[in-house]
């Protein structure tokens, strides 16, 4: 394993935070004031979006771009570097297009999508003109076990009527949302992993109904709002289907693992803004006559930090690696590993942190409060922390294994 950068990865990368310090990270303050009044995104995101993709830093989270699709194509592994930079402002990638739930769902289209669903959907979003939703969890059953999804999508004739409720969908609440990948049972008594297909349900289909936003903690991100969905008799055509019918869990995955990795790189970002933070407030605040700085227990906490870091990032990179060498089938288990890894390195951080800026780390002086809150939320989006160690475990699990038969409990001969 090389984990070495390319001159072209270096050149983009850097380039990708010489545009943030000069361009993103100034107007960070007027992005926050825009979205604490006003649904989406604000108006001047736009002439962002369009310096990015004049400058070559545009869809670079996709690894399969067609020839004649916008875009620079970037390995998983090559994306990383970009990627933290990206994840230190809770709306940095979408600049560059490479968003939740968007990206995911233009890696869904690109290898599940036919040619008349790649024209009407996957072009805009490509672009930019357009933005997308996804549509899995339900609110009614534990979503974590995917075989339980009650959704109904009953084939009549040449449509799917659609019918049930979802929630946490992300995107959904966003101006600009156009469809929806929507998760559900169109075969209830078939085999449990073929029970399920993925359809495109276009956002003003009648019958779909935006029950509420929804926040977690008290927080929502604005770039992938999250709301509460309302399916009632809800038609769309056969030929909205992504994949063949019951194979919905295997176009899932096409998008999880991408996704995965791509939400742990925009973490680690997160986690090295917290330590600079600490760093900057321990040298500044002052208690009994010295700065925190002075105490071993605060130089402990950043250092620990620092390591905790680290170990994620090659974690991280390493699972890039495989899953760009292998595909899915060779990298989940390390795709699981830092899904479990990484949310709770940042938001055991983010704890310290607090403790390092008292009252202040909890206010909306500083991210601080935010970053916890969208770790804690991480840990269950996208395959609970239990749900990951379980399949871990399995991997473990070698049938046949004896304590007595073990070469490693030979007794010794006195």
């Amino acid at each position: 394993m090389d984990f070495s950068a390319s001159e072209r990865t270096r050149d983009i990368s850097e380039r990708v935070k010489a545009f943030f310090d000069a361009e993103l990270l100034p107007r960070h303050r007027e992005w926050a004031n825009w979205v604490g009044t006003q649904a989406g995104s604000p108006p001047w995101l736009d002439g962002l979006r369009d310096k990015a993709r004049q400058l070559g830093l545009w869809n670079l989270a996709l690894a399969d771009l067609a020839i004649d699709e916008p875009g620079t194509r970037l390995s998983n592994q090559e994306f990383g570097a970009a990627a933290e930079t990206m994840g230190r402002l809770p709306w940095a990638s979408e600049v560059f297009n490479c968003h939740a739930p968007d990206t995911p769902n233009m890696i869904t289209l690109q290898h599940a999508g036919t040619p008349e669903q790649k024209a009407q959907w996957l072009r805009p979003l490509l672009e930019g003109r357009i933005r997308s939703a996804f549509a899995m969890t339900e609110p009614a059953v534990g979503s974590s076990d995917a075989t339980n999804l009650q959704f109904s999508m009953r084939r009549d004739g040449q449509d799917y009527v659609l019918n049930g409720s979802k929630w946490y969908c992300s995107g959904a609440s966003h101006p600009r949302c156009r469809f929806l990948i929507v998760m559900g049972a169109t075969d209830p008594a078939a085999a449990r992993n073929q029970r399920h297909s993925a359809v495109i349900v276009p956002s003003d289909t009648p019958g779909l109904k935006i029950v509420r936003d929804l926040r977690f903690m008290g927080l929502q991100n604005p770039t992938s709002a999250a709301s509460q969905l309302e399916f009632s008799d809800v038609r769309v055509p056969v030929s909205n289907l992504l994949g063949q019918e019951g194979q919905g869990f295997k176009v899932a995955q096409t998008r999880l693992g991408p996704a995965r990795i791509h939400h742990c790189m925009r973490a680690l970002g997160s986690a090295e803004v917290l330590i600079e933070l600490m760093m900057a407030r321990a040298s500044e605040r002052q208690t009994f006559g010295r700065v925190l700085a002075d105490y071993d227990t605060v130089q402990r906490w950043i250092a620990e930090s620092r390591i905790e870091v680290e170990q994620a990032r090659l974690l991280v990179q390493r699972a890039a690696w495989l899953l760009d060498r292998d595909g899915h089938a060779g990298a989940w288990r390390d795709v699981s590993i830092i899904k479990v890894v990484v949310p709770r390195m940042v938001q055991g951080i983010a704890d310290r942190a607090v403790q390092v800026f008292g009252a202040m780390g909890g206010s909306d002086d500083t991210p601080i409060h935010s970053i916890f809150a969208h770790m804690r939320a991480m840990r269950i989006a996208d395959g609970p922390d239990e749900v990951h160690l379980r399949q871990i475990f399995r991997m473990e699990n070698k049938p046949g294994w004896s304590v007595a038969d073990s070469p490693y409990n030979t007794p010794f001969e006195v």
